[in-house]
């Protein structure tokens, strides 16, 4: 007696043949629209052999139901893996890991696969700055622009640039986070909350991850000392230059109150209804 027979008398259904996506859409008689997504970064700071390598965009397959169960998932929301699984599934080339990716890049795909599976329409809600009227407030995120990366790395395919700190003079090899980076983040996080800390370090933190080298020096507890003590001034040219210039999209909308007409760009919150409309 076979397997699928033991499955069957079980009331199981019978292990299906694989199919191709093709040949699955094919057989449902409908497509599923491939979408090709502009990467900011361009492809420069991933290495030789890495399926990104100089590429400047990448194919994604639109949002299924599928992708749905990854959303709804409690489990991959509280690892942390809930965004690295929705993009390994909407990617075309299965060779890319997603938590390679920097986070710019994987803004801009996890953008692309807002839109092709509920529209480009975001509405969220905004207290206006200026009378305190609250208002729904629609963007488009089509519109949304893409800072590409200008900067070049310290060598190609490397995510590595320096910097001069203005105080004390050293120059840094500082790198953009990546998935591997948000990962930790998360875990950290959630190590600090079951031990009721607060998130007073988050300045630290962040600067301990993204420094690679200091003066050549790529020791981490002496990059973590360093960290801690550097004076402010350093500290915000650190910050500032990721800032600056971190390829990514720029989650910005023009705002126009409809009460008193006041004008500003701000920042795009990415609430629940950005992946889930109607959250």
């Amino acid at each position: 007696m076979s397997r699928n027979d033991i499955f069957n008398e079980a009331g199981a259904p019978p292990e299906m043949p694989r199919q191709t996506e093709s040949e699955l859409y094919s057989e449902l008689g409908f497509d599923i629209p491939v979408e090709t997504v502009p990467l900011p970064s361009l492809g420069k700071v991933y290495p030789e052999g890495h399926p990104l390598h100089l590429a400047q965009s990448v194919d994604i397959r639109a949002m299924t139901a599928r992708e749905e169960d990854i959303l709804t998932s409690r489990a991959l929301l509280k690892s942390g893996d809930m965004v690295s699984r929705l993009i390994a599934s909407c990617l075309t080339d299965k060779r890319v890991d997603p938590d390679t990716l920097l986070s710019g890049d994987r803004n801009a795909i996890l953008t692309a696969i807002r839109i092709t599976g509920y529209g480009a329409d975001y509405n969220v809600n905004v207290s206006c700055p200026a009378c305190g009227t609250g208002q729904i407030h629609q963007c488009n995120l089509s519109d949304l622009p893409i800072r590409a990366l200008e900067k070049d790395p310290i060598s190609p395919g490397l995510n590595e640039f320096e910097l001069i700190l203005p105080m004390s003079g050293k120059k840094i090899s500082l790198k953009f986070t990546t998935g591997y980076d948000e990962k930790e983040a998360n875990v950290i996080a959630e190590r600090k909350k079951k031990q009721g800390l607060t998130a007073e370090t988050s300045v630290t933190d962040n600067l301990f991850r993204a420094i690679v080298s200091i003066e050549g020096n790529s020791d981490k507890a002496f990059i973590n000392k360093f960290v801690r003590n550097m004076p402010a001034k350093d500290s915000l040219a650190a910050r500032m230059f990721l800032n600056i210039n971190e390829p990514t999209v720029l989650m910005r909308s023009n705002f126009v109150c409809n009460n008193c007409e006041y004008e500003e760009e701000l920042p795009l919150p990415i609430g629940a209804n950005f992946l889930w409309p109607g959250a």
